[in-house]
C-alpha cells in the first residue's frame, strides 16, 4: 500500500454533489493498494498512520500523533497512487490491485484505524470524487507499506 498523508485543518470528499465523508483537524489519507498487498500491509500502514508524529507539541516540534491530538482521519481510496511512470508519458496501472481485492483492503484499513481509537471518515470506493482540504503546514508525507511499493 502507498499513501499520501496530509495534515489538515479540515477535509471533505464529495460524490455527485453530496458530502460522503468529512473531518475537522487530522489527516487526509489517499490510499493506493497494489497487487500483492494483504492484511499485513493494512496493519502496518494503519499502525504507522495512527502513530506518525507530524502534529506540533507545546514547543512547536512535530512530535504528536493523530491519536495524541484527538484528530480524525479521512481515508480516500486512490488507485492512481499505484501508477508506474517509468516509461512514456501515459501512466500504467497494471500494479494496482483489482477492485475486488483493493476495496476490502481499504475497508479493512479503515476498520483497523478505528480499532486504534481514531474517528475515520471515508470516500466512496470506485466513485469519481472531489476532495477538498485545508493543508496545515503544509505537511505532506508519502508512506509505502506495499509488496509493490
Amino acid at each position: 500500500m502507498r499513501s499520501v498523508v496530509q495534515r489538515v485543518r479540515c477535509a471533505a470528499v464529495r460524490v455527485d454533489d453530496r458530502i460522503v465523508g468529512e473531518i475537522d483537524a487530522g489527516l487526509l489519507v489517499l490510499l493506493g493498494v497494489f497487487e500483492g498487498d494483504d492484511e499485513a500491509a493494512a496493519r502496518r500502514i494503519a499502525r504507522k498512520l495512527v502513530n506518525l508524529r507530524i502534529f506540533a507539541d507545546d514547543r512547536g516540534r512535530m512530535n504528536r500523533s493523530v491519536l495524541d491530538v484527538g484528530g480524525s482521519i479521512l481515508l480516500v481510496s486512490q488507485f492512481t497512487l499505484c501508477a508506474d511512470t517509468r516509461q512514456g508519458n501515459r501512466p500504467s496501472f497494471v500494479n494496482a490491485a483489482r477492485p475486488e481485492v483493493a476495496e476490502p483492503l481499504v475497508n479493512r484499513t479503515a476498520d483497523l484505524l478505528r480499532e486504534h481509537g481514531v474517528t475515520v471518515a471515508t470516500g466512496e470506493f470506485g466513485a469519481s470524487m472531489l476532495v477538498s482540504l485545508e493543508n496545515d503546514g503544509p505537511v505532506t508525507i508519502v508512506l509505502d507499506e506495499a509488496a509493490g511499493g
